[in-house]
């Protein structure tokens, strides 16, 4: 814990640390999050062993493709924020997989029924029909998703109370994937615990997870960076929680 060190110290530590790819490595020691009981990155593995051409949606840094040991002969993924794309690239060499960058929101650049498999971990958002589309007859979606209410209690400790979540139901994405031609396999959820150790962790962790509180800025919320340092440094470490949930699918036959 960094309880002894200046509030503001450790927040332009934080700051100034930099955000690239999805990795976490920057928070050991200073924060822990507990992981989902179902091992994502082994049912990747597993999936992977079996397909002969396979995407990633989202891949981040391209951190938990890089470690399939079985990678399939055709490998590609995507990623929409233009720092993580070349991160993901020089990570991706060791398997083989071709990196795309993707806008946001935009159509897959892939054609009809391309992929046996594909994989995504913590997508902003999943598009559901075009998943369906570049699957073939047959093929498999799996995916680890932010569930609804994801780290609420930090968001709160910076914006102040917040409204019942409406978005990232498991229910929604049943139904979503079911919609576009998906048929749901498996389904699993799991509430885990988050600690903080020091407001630096808290800095580091919003300007990476921009969706906890979305117009996060040091200088926009430093007095509420102050509280919770005193918070931290008089009752121990902060505690949040945030919910995943693991969705299999798999595409219908014509």
């Amino acid at each position: 814990m960094n309880t002894e060190r200046d509030a503001d110290e450790l927040i332009a530590e934080a700051a100034a640390a930099p955000v690239d790819g999805w990795g976490f490595d920057w928070l050991a020691g200073r924060a822990t999050e507990d992981r989902p009981p179902w091992g994502y990155a082994r049912l990747v593995a597993d999936r992977m062993a079996l397909a002969d051409t396979a995407l990633d949606v989202d891949t981040g840094g391209g951190e938990v493709l890089a470690e399939v040991p079985r990678p399939p002969k055709l490998l590609t993924a995507t990623e929409g924020w233009p720092p993580n794309v070349e991160v993901a690239r020089r990570t991706l060499r060791r398997v083989g997989a071709t990196v795309v960058a993707v806008a946001p929101d935009a159509p897959l650049p892939f054609r009809d029924a391309s992929f046996d498999l594909v994989v995504s971990r913590h997508p902003v958002r999943t598009d559901w029909a075009e998943t369906a589309r570049v699957l073939r007859p047959g093929g498999r979606f799996l995916s680890q998703q932010i569930g609804p209410g994801t780290m609420r209690e930090l968001s709160e400790a910076i914006l102040g109370p917040l409204p019942p979540p409406t978005q990232r139901h498991p229910g929604d994405a049943v139904a979503a994937a079911e919609t576009a031609g998906l048929r749901v396999v498996g389904l699993r959820r799991a509430t885990l615990r988050a600690v903080f150790s020091d407001v630096g962790a808290v800095v580091w962790f919003l300007r990476k997870v921009i969706w906890t509180v979305p117009d996060f800025t040091v200088d926009r919320y430093r007095s509420q960076l102050h509280a919770l340092h005193e918070r931290i440094t008089t009752t121990g470490p902060f505690q949040a929680r945030s919910t995943r949930f693991l969705i299999e699918a798999t595409r219908n036959n014509p």
